[in-house]
């Protein structure tokens, strides 16, 4: 197997990507101030059929970003507020009895929630109880949703962007593990720099909002997406991706003493799925045709921060995940 596209119509599309992916990004700057690696973060998991957690304090824009991405995107938007009356019902439809006018006959009849979007944004995730929480599982992972006994598929492309507070705990039910390894990143928003917040006041506080122009509808971007599946990957790549990851379990870490003192559990096989994933889909968007090592480390710390679980002995010591990833590279 080549280790590079070949396919004359590939080679087309991955061209055709770089240069949508450009258009996209200048439409989402207009309404958007900085903030460029969480734009090229959330493009790269849409891309290869992710789903992300990301973490920032109140007030960094983030539905803003994900409701302009939906509109720059063309596709279906929808946003749910989680609280702790939230139900599963809520989120994914619940069935009401109608009366039929002339047979007097009644029936039940599904009324879709708002789960059933292209793009799903779950604000405050964790601020509702575990079992409202898991109603989310199934369509992350399955794309559909069950509801009394029956199965109703996801429009694609189906993307769950979930938010959370990262200094308000009160009141907050922390998401299980098998939740949190659903979610291809987890992406951390920083505060804008001085010359951004400046720029962010000049232009929200005028009356001069951008018109967005529609660049990529759903079904071009299905196609994208089936690209990336794809996309070759020669194996030392692989075996790189495989290898850092087999090295954050305490178990199996070829001897490295750190990993032992500061893991309790380390990162699955999904792990490595979702570095190659990345890796390729981050290659293309940068118009070449085959992923690189590079690639791969450019997406270690959104993969693989909420999969790996620190030890008591780290949070003695202030070890965090991200410092974990950061000594396994050096």
């Amino acid at each position: 197997m080549t280790d590079q596209i070949q396919n004359p119509d590939d080679v087309k599309l991955v061209e055709e990507l770089t240069h949508l992916i450009s258009s996209v990004k200048k439409e989402i700057a207009k309404v958007i101030i900085g903030q460029n690696e969480i734009i090229d973060n959330l493009l790269i998991s849409l891309l290869a059929r992710g789903h992300c957690l990301l973490v920032g304090v109140p007030g960094l824009a983030k539905t803003l970003l994900i409701k302009t991405l939906a509109e720059v995107l063309d596709l279906s938007f929808s946003r749910i507020q989680f609280t702790p009356d939230l139900m599963p019902s809520d989120i994914t439809g619940t069935e009401i009895i109608e009366e039929d006018q002339i047979s007097k006959k009644r029936s039940f009849r599904f009324i879709k929630g708002p789960i059933f979007a292209n793009i799903v944004l779950a604000d405050e995730i964790n601020r509702t109880p575990p079992k409202t929480q898991s109603a989310l599982l199934e369509a992350m992972q399955e794309h559909n949703v069950t509801a009394a006994g029956e199965s109703f598929m996801l429009k694609e492309p189906f993307f769950v962007l979930a938010t959370q507070n990262p200094i308000e705990q009160e009141g907050t039910y922390p998401l299980p593990e098998a939740q949190l390894d659903r979610f291809m990143f987890n992406l951390w928003l920083d505060y804008p720099s001085y010359e951004e917040e400046i720029e962010i006041i000049r232009t929200t506080t005028a009356d001069a909002a951008g018109k967005l122009e529609k660049i990529i509808d759903a079904d071009k971007l299905i196609e994208f997406q089936n690209l990336v599946r794809r996309v070759p990957v020669a194996e030392n790549v692989i075996e790189y991706a495989v290898k850092i990851v087999k090295s954050t379990r305490p178990v199996d870490n070829g001897g490295l003493g750190f990993i032992k003192d500061w893991v309790n559990w380390g990162a699955g096989p999904r792990a490595s799925q979702y570095l190659i994933l990345s890796a390729k889909t981050k290659a293309i968007m940068d118009g070449r045709f085959t992923p690189n090592i590079d690639d791969v480390k450019s997406s270690l710390i959104p993969v693989l921060r909420h999969r790996i679980i620190p030890s008591f002995n780290a949070e003695a010591d202030g070890i965090t995940s991200v410092d974990i990833i950061n000594k396994l590279t050096v």
